[in-house]
């Protein structure tokens, strides 16, 4: 990797050229981001751009409250399909960051492959996720309905570790570019303050999907049938309610929502055959902490999770990521069953 310093010295002054020559930071967040698995140009860009906006918005509390709450809303979406699969249904599917993946290459195979716009995939994305969370929640899952969470985990598990492989075999171990089209690129000035485009896009598109989310389980028929079948199966299917069907669609909305978030994550966290591993722990967080079954609660863990995480990385990169590990032991031992957890 030393090989690499004379070109990121060089892209980082194109990049960033007030950069003083005696500063380290960037250095140190490229290698960082290099040693996560970022592709060398992303690498470059990410250590720019940080320091770049460390003169400005990123050295401000604004500037870290905005990237924390973007980087949050990508972990709401990632994870509010299991809050309501595993709180609503009670089935533990640790498969569900395979959905986001697949997600996430078919936005790659889409964009790079067939040229078709950044935002025409997005749609793609959900509905391939959602088809094949339907087609395991028919063929595998509902045979596991009754069983215990532990036959649930290795089933699931077992399912990540195919999805894991089937990638590696078809795209390979390398991180997969994204084709964003120029109004997401950039950044935009809001009250003095230099904010990312795509960032910006990122936090529109979670409100919008998390008040389409509260809606229709809330004051819909559909959200009725659903908490319905989950008391009471028996109950639900005397009053007419089709629970397979009920179920079948709600796993496909929590595959969707994850492929859609998988979709969405490119740009920001970047792709690679490890996805579904490297952000598991990051969604079982904010489900545990958020509370199962809850939107509201997997909206605000997400939020507070990610601009800890975004502040402890910015002011004290010496602990790196292990805070937002301490705020979810601080958090569970002051709520056991989460923010908003109803058991």
């Amino acid at each position: 990797m030393a090989g690499l310093v004379p070109a990121i010295s060089l892209r980082l002054a194109q990049c960033s050229p007030r950069r003083d020559a005696r500063d380290t930071s960037a250095f140190t967040r490229v290698f960082d981001a290099l040693c996560a698995g970022m592709t060398t140009e992303r690498a470059i860009r990410y250590g720019a751009y940080y320091h770049h906006a460390g003169c400005g918005v990123i050295g401000s509390a604004f500037g870290v409250l905005f990237d924390g709450f973007a980087y949050g809303m990508l972990l709401f979406l990632l994870s509010v399909g299991l809050s309501v699969t595993l709180g609503m249904m009670n089935f533990v599917n640790l498969a569900h960051c395979s959905f986001a993946m697949l997600g996430g290459y078919v936005t790659v195979t889409l964009t790079n492959a067939l040229d078709w716009p950044f935002l025409a995939t997005l749609p793609a994305a959900f509905l391939a996720a959602a088809l094949l969370s339907v087609v395991l929640e028919r063929v595998l899952y509902r045979r596991l309905y009754r069983a215990s969470d532990l036959d649930q985990c290795l089933l699931t598990i077992g399912i990540v570790f195919m999805s894991v492989a089937i990638a590696a075999y078809i795209y390979g171990t390398i991180q997969q570019p994204v084709k964003l089209p120029s109004y997401l690129r950039g950044s935009v000035s809001v009250i003095g303050q230099t904010l990312g485009t795509y960032r910006l896009f990122l936090i529109v598109t979670s409100l919008v999907v998390a008040a389409i989310l509260v809606a229709a389980l809330e004051f819909t028929r559909f959200g009725a049938m659903v908490r319905a079948a989950v008391d009471n199966q028996r109950m639900a299917r005397g009053l007419g309610i089709d629970v397979d069907r009920v179920f079948a669609a709600t796993f496909a909305l929590g595959g969707g929502l994850a492929g859609l978030g998988g979709a969405l994550a490119i740009e920001i966290v970047g792709l690679d055959h490890t996805f579904a591993f490297t952000y598991l722990v990051y969604v079982l967080i904010v489900v545990a902490v958020g509370g199962l079954g809850s939107i509201a609660g997997s909206f605000a863990a997400a939020t507070l999770l990610g601009i800890s995480d975004m502040a402890g990385k910015y002011y004290f990169p010496e602990l790196g990521a292990f805070l937002i590990y301490l705020v979810m032991v601080a958090l569970l031992m002051w709520r056991p069953a989460g923010l908003f957890g109803r058991r």
